[in-house]
Order: structure tokens, then C-alpha cells, then sequence
């Protein structure tokens, strides 16, 4: 069963294109099958937060441009429920704009907000979490981040220092957040991992709707009365031309800098259900099931010979026959092929002509 006034609220507006040639800047990875399932990273979320929250409660925040690949491939969403940034703005005003929306329709909503691009391995132990903090932020006026065990001194992502001290009295499973980190230098990363009370920051925060928008009203007086200013026209024709106007108002800020920062009821769950944020062809090769020789394959028909510890990706081409690579990537998409190094990714972006 899900729970009535749980809502889910999905950032998916980046345009992200690391993963060159399947995805691009029309078409981000966020809307792509890289994993080879049939279903984009976008559908694999929603899909893994089913039993938590109805089709109806869930909110797409994406790109203008975006809004017709969110309607194909998510059909069970009202389309009233994805909503059009009229510009990048990052997650601040993204998470304002959707919360005072909600809080138009269902005052007692209770919201976990996740990206769209990640992956969960065991999903029952996610419901689980979920579920577990949502149940808190239902009963306190409280903000509860997650923050996955780390498992290597990892510098891409930023850290939660958490309180490890003492829990909360009504879940034994959530502490105080002492302080956040942001991305580390390897070194500080290796000392990070050394201690027990730093966790890698998922990006998924959970809280009732009455908790944000105060928050907003408190730590972002200017942004909360742009949107307490069109909330008359909010689920109403008018609303876009609204948010046309007032969005590119807001300043340019992450909801970790505007809010999670200041807070003083922050939270976080120290959680472990097999997370990853998938950034890059290497991140996927780790992530995926790999054969004697390091290689990871997805495609229907590939044959690989003195080949090691290779990314290869060809789920279009008919058949694939590579010979003597070490620490490649091989991807094709729509009649483009990508031969990389995996130690020269970060070029791709500049291979792809994509920085011009």
C-alpha cells in the first residue's frame, strides 16, 4: 500500500551528456537506457518508488524542452504533474516551485525529492528506508537526508558528517547531521572513509510540504514570496506564463546551499542498498556484471577476444567482434561509434564536440 499524501518529486532537467553517443543535450541520460533493461534511468526511478507513492502524487521538474520525452515514456503521470523550468536555475527553485505547488493540493503532503539518474540495486531495502523516514518527517518538522555508507575514498561525491553520538527517539535509524562536505581532494576523501560518521550525500531529501516552503520562508525570504506571490494562478492555465515570468528571478542556487545548510532540524539516514550515481562509461563498467577478463558487455550479440577490462556498449549493431583492447570503451548509438580510452573519458565531452 502507499500512503495517500505521500508525494514524489523528480529532478530531471540536467543535460547531462557523459554518456556520448547514447545521450546528448537533447536527449540526457536521464532519458536513456544505459543499462541495457528497456527502460530509461527516468523510468527506473519511478518504477522503484511504486509502492510508495501513486502515479498521480508524482512530479517531473524538467526542461522546457524535455516535457514530450518525460509524456512518452512516463504515461501513467498526469501531465499536469510535470512541470516546465523555463531555464537552469539548479535545485533550489526547482524544489520551491513543485513544493508550493503541492502544498496548493495537499496540504498535509509528505515529499521525498530524488534525482532521476541513479540506480538502486535492492529495492526492497529502499522501500524500506523510505518508507522509514517518510513515516518521521510525517510527525516532526523535521529534514531528513540519505546518506550512503561509502565504500572507497571517492571524490565526486559531497560527504554528510553525520552525529553518530545519538539517535532520534522516535527512529533509531536517523541522527543529527553535524555538517556538510563538499566534493574532497583525494586525501581528504581517504580520511573521510577512515571514520564511521561520513556518508556519501545521495541528493535524496524527504520532508512534509509545511517543513519546506517554512523552510523557504525562513533561509529564502526573496524566492519564497515569488511563488507565494503566483500561488492564486498555481494548477490554473495561467501558471506557466507565471513561472515564465518569475522563475528566472530566482537566484541561481542549490537547495544544499539554500536550506539544507541553514537548517537546524536536518537529519540524515545512514543507508546501504547498493546506490550509485552513474556519472560515467568507468562508474558503469564498475556497476555492471563483468566476465573473467574485466569486460563488461551490453548488446546482443558480442564477441570478444584478448580483450580486458573493457566498457562495451552496443546494444544497436547487429554484431560486435573486437580483438586485443585494454581499458576501452566501445559504445555506438544512432550511427555514431566511440573507441576511448577509459582513462581519457573526460575528453569524450570534447571527442563529441559538445564543448563548443
Amino acid at each position: 500500500m502507499t500512503g495517500l499524501n505521500n508525494h514524489l518529486v523528480i529532478m530531471a532537467g540536467g543535460v547531462g551528456s557523459r554518456f556520448w553517443p547514447m545521450s546528448t543535450s537533447e536527449k540526457p541520460k536521464q532519458f536513456i537506457d544505459v543499462l541495457g533493461v528497456g527502460k530509461s534511468f527516468l523510468q527506473l526511478t519511478v518504477e522503484r518508488f511504486s509502492l510508495i507513492c501513486s502515479p498521480e502524487n508524482v512530479w517531473i521538474v524538467t526542461n522546457k524542452k524535455y516535457s514530450e520525452i518525460v509524456k512518452a515514456q512516463l504515461p501513467e503521470v498526469p501531465s499536469s504533474n510535470i512541470l516546465c523550468e523555463p531555464c537552469r536555475r539548479n535545485t533550489a527553485p526547482c524544489i520551491a516551485y513543485v513544493s508550493w505547488k503541492i502544498k496548493k493540493k495537499d496540504p498535509k503532503a509528505n515529499i521525498v525529492v530524488s534525482p532521476s539518474d541513479h540506480i538502486v540495486l535492492n529495492v526492497a531495502e529502499f522501500t524500506r528506508v523510505i518508507k522509514s523516514c517518510l513515516n518521521f518527517t510525517s510527525e516532526t518538522d523535521s529534514i531528513v537526508t540519505l546518506g550512503m555508507r561509502p565504500t572507497r575514498p571517492e571524490t565526486g561525491y559531497g560527504y554528510i558528517q553525520a552525529d553518530l553520538t545519538s539517535c532520534s527517539m522516535r527512529n533509531k535509524e536517523i541522527y543529527r547531521v553535524d555538517s556538510f562536505k563538499e566534493k574532497p581532494d583525494l586525501h581528504t576523501a581517504q580520511q573521510y572513509i577512515q571514520k564511521s560518521n561520513y556518508f556519501w550525500n545521495a541528493g535524496i531529501f524527504m520532508w512534509n510540504v509545511s517543513t519546506i516552503v517554512n523552510a523557504f520562508r525562513v533561509y529564502q525570504p526573496a524566492m519564497a514570496k515569488l511563488f507565494e506571490s503566483i500561488m492564486p494562478v498555481l494548477n490554473t492555465s495561467e501558471e506557466q506564463a507565471a513561472i515564465d515570468k518569475c522563475f528566472p528571478e530566482c537566484d541561481n542556487i542549490s537547495v544544499d546551499y539554500a536550506i539544507m545548510e541553514k537548517a537546524e532540524e536536518i537529519f540524515v539516514c545512514p543507508a546501504d542498498f547498493g546506490w550509485s550515481d552513474l556519472g560515467t562509461w568507468g562508474s558503469l563498467l564498475v556497476q555492471t556484471r563483468k566476465d573473467l577478463y574485466g569486460n563488461s558487455c551490453i548488446g546482443n550479440d558480442i564477441s570478444l577476444y584478448e580483450t580486458h577490462n573493457c566498457m562495451i556498449h552496443t546494444a544497436q549493431e547487429k554484431k560486435v567482434v573486437i580483438q586485443g583492447l585494454d581499458g576501452y570503451i566501445v559504445a555506438e548509438h544512432d550511427n555514431t561509434l566511440l573507441i576511448c580510452k577509459l582513462s581519457d573519458e573526460q575528453r569524450i565531452k570534447q571527442f563529441s564536440g559538445q564543448d563548443k
